[in-house]
């Protein structure tokens, strides 16, 4: 059996146990890059190659820093003063984070900015008294993450592949805020989304309890645990004012170091991470009780799954299908529809990067095979290609939100949903915009 084969089938395996949740969604993460080297389809250094990747030091970081605050007293007080300015109405609260995360996203990694927002948003859920809830507030913080990155040149890897490849090409460069085009409407779809009918169905589908009230269960089931970013407990007794002010010159460090490409962004978070633990803003006790393994976990293995459909050839191999589908009469339109369903269908189980880095060279050359402008059918791919939020391990920011106690499902009902209005959006848009 081919090894394109063989990936799909494991693919197909991990996703029905994913809806199903019969194991814990980090168990079958790891038994997904187990079958990949089983079979053959990665070597076994390959198929967990992704626990050394950059990306998941930059979470474990920034959890790390994230519960400092919390221990320090400082998002205590970052909840409060958010409180006093926005209140407590949960639909003007998400409606508020728009303009933070967003403008943070445009120049920052979607990442980055994911583990700078979370636990903002988390500090103002607990110092709400109950009135505003990390299940209806966590989703779209990563969603918009995702989102906003989708609206600069900058915002996000795809757009930097797509416009090598343009430059390299000789087919002309995108302007920095050019993808803005289709990205903005996408961001007003969503903000419309949340504020109703995506409210509606968290209040409805989401019924699992809050993990500041209880401990959370990680998807799929397993063992209560303190999972969050920023889930620490906090205790009504003195804080230390040196150390509160330690703590927010950590995290002011880390996002002077996002900002200033001081190193990779992974080696950033975990030098502040190390420095929370050396200054006593958090013990080492407290680190790994409150860590979020799934997460971390789920993110690793997205890696190794992504690479599997990359490396194998499943990747390529469902992309080439779907264009022989079109068959001869292809119109720039139909082009453009088929690139955006299957970028976006790749990329919500691979990587972002990957998925680019797939489909930009094809998509370029069949628009040259046909007479096409190449830069708006390459550039469908890198928009498209940053539209994934069905599952919990399309994106970084989307993994994230699994701190909030998300199952699988709810990814597929809430940024399944969404997902399906983006890709409508973009299709009907392809016209007016190019």
């Amino acid at each position: 059996m081919e090894p394109s084969t063989i990936a799909l089938i494991i693919i197909v395996v991990t996703m029905v146990l994913y809806a199903t949740e019969y194991l814990p969604i980090a168990a079958t993460s790891v038994m997904a890059c187990l079958a990949l080297a089983i079979f053959g389809v990665l070597p076994i250094n390959g198929a967990f190659a992704g626990f050394g990747n950059d990306i998941v030091y930059l979470i474990v970081g920034m959890v790390i820093v994230g519960n400092a605050l919390f221990e320090t007293g400082v998002a205590k007080l970052i909840g409060q003063k958010i409180i006093s300015a926005v209140g407590t109405n949960e639909r003007l609260f998400m409606l508020a984070l728009v303009p933070v995360t967003t403008a943070i996203s445009m120049f920052l990694s979607n990442t980055a900015t994911a583990s700078i927002v979370l636990p903002l948003v988390a500090s103002a859920v607990a110092a709400s008294g109950g009135k505003l809830t990390k299940k209806n507030t966590f989703m779209m913080v990563g969603i918009l993450a995702v989102t906003g990155g989708g609206l600069t040149l900058v915002g996000s890897t795809p757009q930097l592949i797509a416009q090598g490849f343009l430059v390299d090409g000789g087919h002309g460069a995108m302007g920095f805020f050019e993808i803005a085009r289709t990205g903005l409407p996408i961001l007003l779809l969503l903000v419309l989304y949340y504020q109703t009918i995506g409210l509606v169905l968290q209040k409805k589908f989401f019924t699992f309890p809050e993990v500041e009230d209880a401990p959370a269960v990680p998807a799929g089931g397993g063992s209560p645990t303190t999972v969050g970013v920023g889930t620490a407990t906090i205790e009504e007794k003195p804080k230390s004012v040196a150390k509160m002010i330690i703590s927010v010159c950590i995290l002011a460090f880390c996002i002077i170091g996002f900002l200033r490409d001081l190193w990779s962004p992974g080696v950033v978070a975990m030098v502040g991470a190390v420095a929370c633990v050396a200054t006593g803003c958090l013990s080492q006790k407290q680190l790994f009780a409150k860590m979020d393994w799934t997460t971390v976990t789920v993110m690793g293995a997205s890696f190794g799954i992504s690479a599997g459909m990359q490396q194998s050839g499943a990747g390529a191999l469902v992309a080439q299908t779907a264009i022989n589908i079109m068959g001869d009469n292809v119109t720039p339109w139909l082009l453009w529809s088929t690139l955006v369903i299957i970028s976006t269908i790749l990329t919500n189980f691979m990587s972002s990067t990957a998925t680019a880095a797939l489909l930009v060279p094809i998509a370029g050359m069949l628009a040259i095979e046909l007479g096409f402008d190449v830069k708006p059918v390459v550039m469908a791919v890198a928009v498209a290609a940053n539209v994934g939020y069905a599952t919990p391990v399309s994106t970084p920011p989307v993994t994230m939100t699994l701190v909030a106690g998300y199952r699988f499902k709810d990814y597929v009902v809430l940024g399944g949903l969404f997902n399906v209005l983006a890709i409508a959006l973009l299709i009907l848009i392809y016209p007016i915009v190019f």
